[in-house]
């Protein structure tokens, strides 16, 4: 067992499969877009995901489905301003805010969260001043076309920078971006070889759910039917050694997660 500094939590990995809880804040979210867009919209469904048993809440304010359109870091800004704070009240489960925008972190961070997922998978000197400062959570994505190897290498040399500019490395977490900028093929040799990308003192997180690539494996053509689909990934990845899965469907997957760390353990 080990642990994950974020801020003034220590989130602890290694003994069971994490859930990150995804609540998209967003108009246009490729699963789910809308449902959740007003502020008591989000709050309440955080609450719910953690009642289902999310151990971390991931908020997103922007979109990254497969030809998003980018918007400004005042208008994601304005999408998740309160949000925060008011589930900082009613929980002391750990917040994470999927951004890139250092403006966005910033504010995110004195309201309450705890953790910057960022999907940029690019280097920000800003951003890295912030998570230095903060002593918050970072999750690095690899955010580009790779198998294994790439993501693998990619991986190190991100680490290596972290450190070399003063980041802890109990700090960092790493995810390899399935459904960024990935083929097919690289999405599910990612998925299937989690154990590859396995780094020492750094938790490894996987998000897969109601992807495109789940939906091509599955024949399911609509993102909120492809569960059955996304279980099957999530048991892969666990037999893999991922410590974290970002997921949609807390209430239904966690079913299909804790049967798959059951059978783990007869692995031989």
């Amino acid at each position: 067992m080990m642990n994950w500094i974020c801020r003034e939590k220590k989130i602890e990995y290694g003994c069971h499969t994490l859930i990150m809880g995804i609540v998209n804040v967003t108009p246009d979210s490729f699963s789910d877009g809308g449902e959740h867009f007003s502020k008591e919209n989000a709050v309440n469904y955080a609450l719910e995901l953690i009642s289902d048993g999310a151990d971390i809440i991931d908020l997103g304010a922007q979109s990254t489905r497969p030809g998003y359109t980018e918007i400004t870091p005042e208008e994601e800004w304005s999408r998740l301003e309160g949000v925060i704070k008011a589930i900082r009240e009613k929980t002391d489960v750990p917040i994470s805010v999927d951004t890139y925008f250092p403006y966005v972190a910033e504010r995110a961070l004195a309201e309450g969260a705890d953790i910057i997922n960022d999907v940029s998978g690019v280097f920000n000197p800003d951003m890295a001043e912030l998570i230095k400062r903060s002593g918050a959570g970072w999750v690095i994505t690899h955010a580009q076309s790779g198998g294994v190897k790439e993501v693998g290498n990619f991986f190190d040399e991100f680490i290596t920078k972290c450190i070399t500019f003063g980041i802890k490395r109990e700090q960092l977490c790493v995810d390899c971006g399935t459904g960024f900028g990935k083929s097919y093929e690289q999405n599910l040799e990612l998925i299937a070889n989690q154990k590859a990308l396995k780094i020492d003192g750094v938790p490894l997180l996987i998000g897969v759910s109601r992807k495109r690539v789940i939906g091509t494996a599955s024949g399911e053509g609509e993102p909120s039917k492809r569960i059955f689909g996304n279980i099957a990934a999530d048991t892969a990845a666990i037999f893999g050694g991922v410590d974290i899965i970002r997921l949609h469907d807390v209430k239904d997957e966690i079913k299909g997660i804790k049967t798959a760390e059951e059978i783990k353990k007869w692995i031989r």
